[in-house]
């Protein structure tokens, strides 16, 4: 089964959505974006810290953040669905929200973003596992950094316990493996695989 720009959606299952900006140009171009993009995210996964208008917001757990990378021209988000509620709402929400203060900011018109998002429906502990390493290595593998501890915009920090307070659920991925330094062990390993696509066909990302 293809599971490419999947389009139907279901509670407990989990999504790998990315999109880039349009004609491949920088969506975060100041820090003050990266925070931003976070903050709606937040706002939209704990909607009952948030003093907002009711119609903008979500129940609450009606999705968890597995773990993401905002990089400069494009994002990845790891999402499981918790509820019937589709994954749609959430990146409408998200994607309106970004760009009407992206354009605003820089006195622009027209799509931030490529096209409308991609998504792929996550069907197995394999691709889930490499697909984590998949988003945490994306800045070392575009030579942004040479160590992922310092790249704060991915949720690497947050899975070595080094960020606060918590945005991810972790535990779906950590739980498979015996000790925090195992996941780590295997970040490292996999980055050559990741920058080369050895072997990666089955997490059907785009080049």
């Amino acid at each position: 089964m293809k599971n490419r720009d999947y389009k139907k959606f279901g509670m407990g299952e989990y999504y790998h959505i990315y999109n880039r900006g349009n004609e491949k140009k920088e969506i975060f171009r100041e820090q003050d974006d990266f925070r931003f993009f976070l903050e709606r995210i937040k706002k939209y996964l704990f909607p009952e810290k948030f003093k907002q208008r009711v119609r903008e917001l979500l129940p609450s757990n009606t999705f968890s953040l597995i773990s993401y990378c905002l990089m400069p021209n494009h994002f990845h988000l790891l999402i499981r669905q918790n509820t019937e509620i589709p994954v749609t709402a959430l990146m409408r929400r998200l994607g309106t929200s970004y760009s009407m203060y992206f354009n605003k900011k820089y006195q622009r018109v027209g799509g931030v973003f490529q096209d409308q998002y991609k998504m792929v429906l996550v069907d197995d502990n394999r691709h889930l596992i490499w697909l984590s390493a998949y988003i945490h290595q994306n800045p070392k593998v575009a030579n942004l950094v040479s160590d992922l501890k310092d790249y704060p915009w991915s949720s690497y920090n947050e899975f070595l316990g080094q960020s606060t307070p918590a945005t991810c659920d972790k535990n779906i991925i950590l739980q498979q493996f015996v000790t925090l330094d195992e996941y780590s062990k295997f970040l490292k390993e996999s980055f050559f695989l990741i920058k080369h696509k050895k072997d990666m066909e089955f997490l059907l990302i785009d080049n």
